[in-house]
């Protein structure tokens, strides 16, 4: 049986967000390219090193995969666009350049 799914705008909740991931949820948002944000599952390593924020991973058919990484978990989202080049520009505009670079929101 799956989790309780609800929405809240752009928002499709299927699971908990990590701390820090809400403040660029919020800014994505108000994009008028994105249709809707799907928030992914949260893997723990035990490494925790490495660079933290919001990356850009790689187009899907119906948007794009982003990584959000926060000390020792990293979280998946999920963003369904319906102009994925227009999205791209905003996110290395409000967030960084490319993938594995990142500015602390």
């Amino acid at each position: 049986m799956r989790g309780a799914r609800r929405r809240s705008g752009k928002l499709k909740v299927e699971h908990h967000m990590l701390e820090g991931l809400e403040k660029f949820v919020r800014e994505i948002e108000r994009w008028d390219c994105v249709e809707s944000i799907i928030p992914g599952r949260i893997v723990r390593q035990n490494k925790g090193r490495g660079s933290k924020g919001l990356f850009l991973k790689y187009r899907t058919i119906s948007g794009y995969k982003l990584l959000y990484k926060s000390g020792t978990s990293v979280q998946e989202l999920f963003v369904v666009c319906k102009n994925p080049e227009e999205f791209e520009r905003l996110f290395r505009e409000s967030f960084g350049k490319g993938r594995e670079e990142s500015r602390k929101a």
